[in-house]
């Protein structure tokens, strides 16, 4: 064929590679003794792997302009990263594979993972306290992410519904409340929370003394907030040096107490 000619016309789209078409020289394999690969007639390397020789720049940009009347304009409100995330928290990732081998099937393609923000579920504090329980070591702390991962389904599809199904489960069960939930003691949580425990009363007695202290008052407690945290992390994170440390101080603000060196 001649060199200026239409290449897309030629090599629309994908197939076999053809020596007698491609008018370029192209060598593909393994020779011995230090000779050249190769060359494209009657090579099989080059005629079983898969080319993109129907991808040239021409025949993309053709593509492209046929296009162009089927495309809109970008929407109004999602011009950043963060936007997008805002209104389409859920994240959903796959593989596609390409293989030169007889099969078009590859195991890991159908792996679906299912990646959403635990602060976008707009859940309170039992909701949001019930699904980490459920989904365990599926949240990450640090990216506040919750991961879910299908894989025994056959097909891409249903491991997608299924993670999908996952989420909706997990949503809904985290807000359903048990009738023994509301028999729960102090003893019985499985949490330290502050709100509900003896050591508020104690500090908006404290705070309140002589006079009889109400629950409005531990609101305008200097570093009441700070003290809190630390008292709670004293109690789920356990004792080390850095809790027993975020304690003193918290204690030492909200008494006012200025030890001088």
């Amino acid at each position: 064929m001649a060199v200026d000619q239409d290449w897309p016309s030629v090599w629309p789209g994908p197939k076999t590679f053809h020596p007698a078409v491609v008018p370029i020289p192209i060598r593909q394999g393994y020779s011995l003794r230090d000779q050249p690969p190769p060359d494209k007639y009657g090579n099989t390397e080059l005629m079983k792997i898969p080319n993109f020789l129907h991808l040239s720049p021409p025949a993309v940009q053709r593509h492209c302009e046929a296009l162009k009347k089927f495309c809109t304009e970008w929407p109004v409100g999602l011009e950043t990263e963060d936007k997008c995330r805002k209104h389409f928290p859920l994240e959903v990732i796959t593989s596609d594979y390409c293989y030169s081998s007889p099969t078009i099937r590859e195991p890991l393609s159908r792996i679906v993972t299912l990646r959403v923000k635990l602060s976008s579920l707009s859940l309170n504090a039992h909701a949001k306290d019930k699904i980490l329980r459920l989904v365990k070591d599926k949240y990450s702390p640090e990216t506040d992410f919750i991961t879910i991962t299908a894989d025994r389904c056959p097909t891409k599809k249903q491991n997608l519904e299924y993670a999908e199904y996952l989420l909706t489960a997990l949503f809904h069960e985290s807000w359903r409340v048990e009738d023994w939930e509301s028999e729960k003691a102090e003893a019985d949580m499985e949490y330290y929370d502050w709100d509900k425990n003896k050591s508020r009363t104690n500090l908006l007695t404290l705070h309140a003394w002589p006079n009889s202290p109400t629950d409005t008052d531990w609101e305008c407690i200097p570093h009441v907030e700070e003290y809190k945290i630390a008292v709670s992390d004293l109690f789920n994170t356990g004792e080390d040096l850095h809790t027993v440390n975020k304690y003193k101080e918290a204690v030492k603000n909200v008494l006012n107490l200025k030890c001088e060196a």
